[in-house]
């Protein structure tokens, strides 16, 4: 979930970011797709104004860019929910850009993910906590040290045009200032238009640090790059999820939770689920004396076209 806080009794926008976790030992077959729409919706019935959405291999457990492997769960979520769909383009760092943008374009979400930077990408650390893997994929991947995540300007460029003219707006994902900058320069050429939804991203091995300085100057550049042309959201990977999302609330800024981004409910405790984390992200929120966005309320701040318009 991505909830946003911005000044005291302004409205907070939550976004559950969906990742399947399942108990191995459960010897039923996988339905991915009714687990993933079952997901996000609790995760909008728990608070989340927003709904970020991979597809998985229902076999393998990898991600899977084909737009077929997103069609079923994007049915049953915009029958039962109003939430807002944002649907990836980042895929997979293995995955080319022509690859990651096919669902977006096809079915025209209210908002798309778009990474605004190349960058080293690594999951090896995680390997220290977790030893045993349902597929071989898993160890390899957590293994690699050679993985660059691929977003030049070029690729950067190709996703604006393939999905602009479908009426769809972008959460810019930023792992350090340099992509704040590369959003910039977009900007200048008139490729995106404001208000910008800049999703900040710290804690990430190969990004930005998750220290409350590290925070502070990622705020304060895209304060002085985009002034009042920007909503603010923050994700913290791993443990950082909660802590960063509780500085960004008492700062201003709006909040992403989600098992993509973290496993974790507390210290040496998993989360039960999405909803889970929408849940404890909300009463950091509230805590405040701050108020959680509703959908509808997200789509006014991001200017979105609404969700009677994704195409599904």
């Amino acid at each position: 979930m991505s909830a946003s806080t911005a000044r005291k009794r302004a409205k907070h926008e939550p976004q559950s970011h969906h990742h399947l976790r399942r108990d191995r030992r459960d010897p039923h077959p996988l339905d991915v797709e009714e687990e993933i729409a079952d997901a996000a919706v609790d995760a909008a019935e728990a608070g989340a104004a927003i709904v970020h959405l991979h597809a998985r291999n229902p076999k393998t457990g990898q991600p899977d860019q084909g737009p077929e492997a997103f069609a079923p769960f994007l049915k049953i979520i915009k029958q039962r929910s109003n939430c807002v769909i944002n649907l990836t383009t980042g895929g997979a760092p293995t995955m080319k850009v022509d690859e990651r943008v096919r669902p977006a374009a096809l079915y025209k979400p209210e908002v798309a993910s778009l990474n605004m930077g190349s960058m080293n990408f690594g999951f090896f650390g995680m390997l220290n906590r977790f030893k045993n893997f349902e597929h071989d994929w898993e160890r390899k991947h957590l293994e690699n040290k050679d993985i660059v995540f691929r977003n030049t300007f070029q690729d950067i460029e190709y996703v604006l045009k393939t999905l602009s003219e479908t009426g769809t707006r972008f959460e810019f994902e930023c792992y350090d200032t340099a992509h704040l900058y590369n959003l910039n320069y977009f900007l200048e050429q008139g490729m995106v238009k404001p208000p910008l939804f800049v999703q900040t991203v710290f804690g990430l091995q190969g990004g930005t640090g998750a220290h409350p300085e590290d925070v502070l100057h990622m705020k304060r550049t895209a304060d002085r790059l985009f002034g009042d042309r920007f909503v603010w959201s923050v994700l913290g990977a791993g443990r950082n999820q909660l802590p960063i999302a509780a500085m960004a609330a008492a700062m201003g800024g709006n909040i992403r939770v989600g098992l993509e981004d973290s496993l974790w409910a507390a210290p040496g405790r998993m989360a039960a689920s999405n909803a889970e984390q929408v849940q404890l992200a909300r009463k950091i929120i509230e805590g405040l004396g701050l108020e959680v966005a509703t959908s509808d309320e997200a789509r006014e701040i991001l200017d979105l076209k609404g969700g009677d318009k994704l195409e599904v």
